[in-house]
């Protein structure tokens, strides 16, 4: 028994978070994204099976699922940009308003319903989705990207939800630039390199917001950040990216598409899943 818990279901845990780690690193390379989204429902289920309250659990499984892929967005933006598709004049107008975002999301997210922000995602990704499966380009709203307010709005809109959901932003990010006319290759890499500040940012935002909860959070917790979890996950994650960075630069675009709109539409239902059943 360690901390009350069985040492063969620890074992298992384990695994688990190694297993996810796995996947969350070649989905950072892949998509350009953080792999949050399948992080927060391997911690949520380590968490529940060690007894952490539900008043802190959600928010200790994105608090830690921002600080886990913060390498791992480091990782895949690093690969990414060595093949020259990054485009940075996105970034420039991104980056800030992001950051405020995230810094919103982290001061709103005890008081913001979690469903409303699910079924905005869910709707987007749904669209999003259907649009790389069946429409091809006739869905862009332009082939030239927007002015510097509309992309800082962009921006902004990102860095929130990101923080609220314990993603990278890098689905939203995809969206966005496809929708102007950016290849998705092009889109993967500048997502990956959008990650990085939103993840160090909401993980510090998260650290700081679960401060006054320490008497509920489990062992080695900081802030609504797990350490264990961290240590675990992270160096897995990390190790994976650049495997599926470099095979995101062998695939066509097509193939790419097709392939992210059944990751937005897997995720969609595990949302979807989460709305009625927790």
């Amino acid at each position: 028994m360690i901390l009350g818990v069985p040492l063969s279901e620890l074992l298992w845990l384990a695994l688990a978070i190694v297993v996810g780690g796995v996947v969350t690193g070649l989905l950072a390379g892949l998509f350009g994204i953080g792999g949050g989204a399948v992080i927060v429902p391997v911690l949520y289920e380590v968490f529940r099976i060690l007894d952490v309250p539900d008043a802190v659990r959600m928010q200790l499984c994105v608090g830690t699922s921002l600080a886990i892929i913060v390498p791992t967005t480091i990782q895949s933006y690093l690969t990414h940009r060595a093949k020259g598709l990054v485009v940075p004049g996105v970034l420039r107008l991104w980056a800030l308003p992001a950051v405020l975002g995230v810094v919103c999301g982290a001061g709103i997210a005890y008081f913001a319903p979690a469903a409303v922000f699910k079924i905005a995602f869910v709707v987007i990704a749904i669209v999003i989705a259907t649009k790389f499966l069946f429409a091809g380009d006739r869905w862009n709203l332009g082939t030239e990207l927007p002015g510097p307010v509309p992309m800082r709005l962009y921006g902004f809109i990102i860095g929130l939800t990101s923080s609220l959901m314990g993603v990278s932003g890098g689905s939203l990010s995809n969206i966005a630039l496809t929708l102007y006319g950016k290849s998705i290759h092009q889109a993967v890499a500048t997502s990956a390199g959008l990650g990085v500040p939103i993840t160090i940012v909401g993980t510090l935002g998260y650290v700081l917001a679960g401060l006054h909860d320490r008497a509920l959070l489990p062992p080695f917790s900081l802030g609504f950040v797990s350490l264990i979890g961290v240590v675990i996950m992270a160096p897995v994650s990390s190790f994976a990216a650049p495997y599926g960075a470099r095979l995101a630069h062998r695939l066509s675009r097509r193939t790419l598409e097709i392939a992210f709109s059944i990751f937005l539409l897997l995720i969609s239902a595990r949302f979807l899943v989460s709305l009625f059943y927790g």
